[in-house]
């Protein structure tokens, strides 16, 4: 599976940002998609994942009620809508996928150990 982020730029605070995740490959529908971030100097941090469904969604205490994740299995694209974006927000962003072997709600899928296929990563600033 190859995994393309893309919809990063600048935005001021209190803005909004889409984020995308186009997926090649056929397995796209049988996947958990998760997305995180890495901002200079930290450690990759979870945000949120998605069931294969769509139909669960679990989100980091830092964004949960700011960040939505989605899925369009039809496009094999996950989203990430960012709304009352931060300054502390600012990072690389990335998208990752994973085999779907165990419960969406057993942690595995809240942490990046628990993926398997990563994209590219698409860089997102908010100014002050």
């Amino acid at each position: 599976v190859q995994l393309q982020a893309y919809g990063g730029g600048l935005v001021q605070a209190g803005g909004s940002l889409r984020l995308s995740c186009a997926a090649a490959g056929r397995t796209f529908s049988s996947l958990v998609h998760g997305w995180f971030r890495q901002a200079p100097g930290k450690e990759r941090e979870f945000l949120a994942s998605i069931s294969v469904s769509g139909g669960n969604a679990y989100y980091a205490d830092s964004v949960k009620g700011r960040f939505t994740i989605s899925r369009d299995n039809a496009k094999n694209t996950v989203y990430l809508e960012m709304n009352s974006l931060k300054p502390e927000d600012t990072a690389v962003y990335y998208c990752a996928a994973a085999r779907a072997g165990s419960l969406f709600y057993s942690g595995v899928y809240f942490r990046k150990e628990g993926y398997n296929y990563w994209g590219q990563g698409t860089e997102v600033t908010v100014s002050s």
